[in-house]
């Protein structure tokens, strides 16, 4: 029962690391790196289907992406909009 008890905890601990993790998110750029955290864009739009069409799944930025969507929305919401804002070298 111990043992059980301890994998369970272990589990739950490497669960809850992985999910930190996933927070935030770095795209390298010959521009510079952009570092992207999922949590506060989480918490600021409170609506995943602004990022993520259909279900919520993991998004294949490239320039067209990024600078439609992110760019685009960082404008309408006050966000940072110059290159070196996001791309940090």
């Amino acid at each position: 029962m111990k043992r059980l008890v301890l994998i369970t905890l272990l589990l739950a601990f490497v669960g809850i690391n992985i999910a930190i993790a996933a927070d935030v998110v770095t795209y390298e750029n010959k521009k510079g790196t952009v570092t992207f955290d999922h949590k506060a864009h989480q918490e600021k739009l409170a609506d995943c289907a602004k990022c993520h069409e259909g279900e919520p799944a993991k998004i294949a930025v490239d320039k067209g992406y990024a600078h439609d969507s992110c760019k685009g929305c960082h404008k309408e919401m006050e966000g940072p909009t110059k290159c070196n804002d996001c791309h940090k070298k």
